[in-house]
């Protein structure tokens, strides 16, 4: 790809998508919310793997030149001009892949306490009352425990995140992998919009936290989940203080699940 690579990933309601706003004020950057990029990846895959009675017909170089050839179609239009951050939590879990695909790729995966995660997106579930949210496939029944438990599960929107961040950050290849803490980024965006710049070898922008556009297309796509809010980010970046409302057992259970915040990160992988 013409002008590089880089991959976003982590946890949902834990500055992706505010990252991508900041990021989108420098000219030579394209960053946006979740692409069907990693998708395609996984499908073609899929489609290439020996599940697939023509596969004896595909060697390795061949599914390698063919995945990058999704991915640099995708961005065509785009890639002439602009570095690229795609966006997808399922990235951490390809990391062996995107290592052997783009060497000089790295991710940015945005962290958070996962008690705060599960709370924001409750916080937007009680805010909609009138209309039942596709993360919990349109079903208005349930309490805050079950839906705390389907966000958590193996597959669950967040569960599934918090693996993938886990598994990258213990692999082979965890030195292309950088923690964005929430915190960091909302109390401090310039020093870790410095920090991010540093890890990918790019030089500093002037970036300006106090002007933040929104992205509208992601605010459709909101509309159609159900979930209005869920992407939107406000017109300046600040801190927000603010009891929780989950149970006081709810959040303890998955507040101890940061394991970033409890000195268990190898060595290799950076945090901010």
């Amino acid at each position: 790809m013409d002008n590089g690579i880089h991959f976003i990933a982590g946890l949902p309601r834990s500055g992706s998508t505010l990252l991508a706003a900041l990021l989108r004020q420098n000219p030579h950057f394209h960053a946006a919310m979740t692409s069907p990029v990693g998708s395609l990846v996984q499908g073609l895959a899929r489609l290439m793997s020996q599940e697939n009675e023509g596969a004896v017909f595909i060697d390795d170089d061949q599914r390698a030149r063919i995945l990058t050839a999704a991915v640099d179609a995708f961005y065509a239009d785009i890639h002439p001009t602009q570095l690229v951050f795609d966006t997808n939590r399922l990235w951490p879990t390809r990391l062996a892949l995107l290592a052997q695909l783009y060497p000089d790729a790295r991710i940015i995966a945005c962290v958070r306490d996962p008690a705060w995660v599960i709370d924001s997106i409750e916080s937007l579930t009680r805010r909609n009352p009138l209309e039942p949210s596709g993360i919990f496939k349109f079903d208005p029944g349930g309490t805050v425990y079950s839906r705390a438990d389907g966000l958590m599960g193996a597959s669950g929107m967040v569960g599934f995140a918090l693996s993938a961040v886990r598994e990258a950050v213990f692999s082979a290849e965890r030195n292309r992998m950088m923690l964005v803490r929430y915190d960091s980024l909302v109390a401090q965006p310039l020093a870790t919009l410095a920090a991010i710049h540093e890890f990918i070898g790019q030089p500093m922008f002037a970036y300006d936290p106090n002007h933040i556009e929104q992205d509208y297309d992601a605010l459709m796509f909101d509309a159609r989940l159900g979930t209005p809010g869920l992407h939107s980010v406000g017109s300046r970046v600040e801190a927000r203080t603010r009891p929780t409302i989950l149970p006081p057992d709810l959040f303890e259970k998955y507040s101890a699940l940061a394991f970033w915040e409890k000195g268990e990160l190898p060595e290799g992988v950076r945090i901010i």
